[in-house]
């Protein structure tokens, strides 16, 4: 009997330390992730990218939540503040196109969101921007990120991006 409670603290020990290593190590990866640069974000993958942005938005006064890996009809993140937000984040090499924002715009009335984005470290194709700028998507390129990234780093501010 006493060597079975002896096993039961010691798995209960064992299982409170891998917790606490890994709440380091995601303390750790938030730091990392929120002191990165456009150079370090094009070394990210695509799931780094989304928790990237996620720390920079609830640095606007977002509160965020991360959907899951599959069936997020078309969003990564949701965004509430003063009114719904859906997000696609895309962390490219190449230039992101129409899909992307397809995707958001349908994510827009499934999350019964008011405002739509994609977010991503490259640039738009030319049918991307057009589609957006018929739907109503907010497209957020290279340029606008990095001034989003900058305006954090300089003044802290909480003030919400679309207003």
């Amino acid at each position: 009997m006493l060597i079975a409670v002896i096993i039961v603290l010691m798995t209960i020990l064992i299982m409170i330390n891998d917790v606490q290593k890994r709440n380091k190590a995601l303390l750790e990866l938030e730091e990392k992730l929120s002191k990165a640069g456009i150079n370090e974000i094009d070394e990210m993958t695509g799931v780094e990218f989304e928790h990237y942005l996620s720390i920079l938005l609830k640095k606007y006064g977002y509160q965020v939540r991360i959907t899951p890996g599959s069936n997020d009809f078309g969003a990564d993140l949701i965004l509430e503040g003063s009114e719904r937000v859906v997000v696609q984040a895309k962390r490219y090499k190449r230039k992101v196109g129409i899909k992307a924002v397809q995707e958001i715009n349908s994510a827009r009335t499934y999350y019964k969101a008011k405002e739509a984005w994609v977010i991503t470290n490259n640039y738009f194709s030319s049918q991307a921007m057009e589609l957006a700028d018929s739907t109503g998507v907010k497209l957020f390129d290279r340029n606008e990120l990095v001034n989003l990234i900058l305006l954090i780093s300089t003044n802290s501010s909480s003030s919400r991006i679309a207003e």
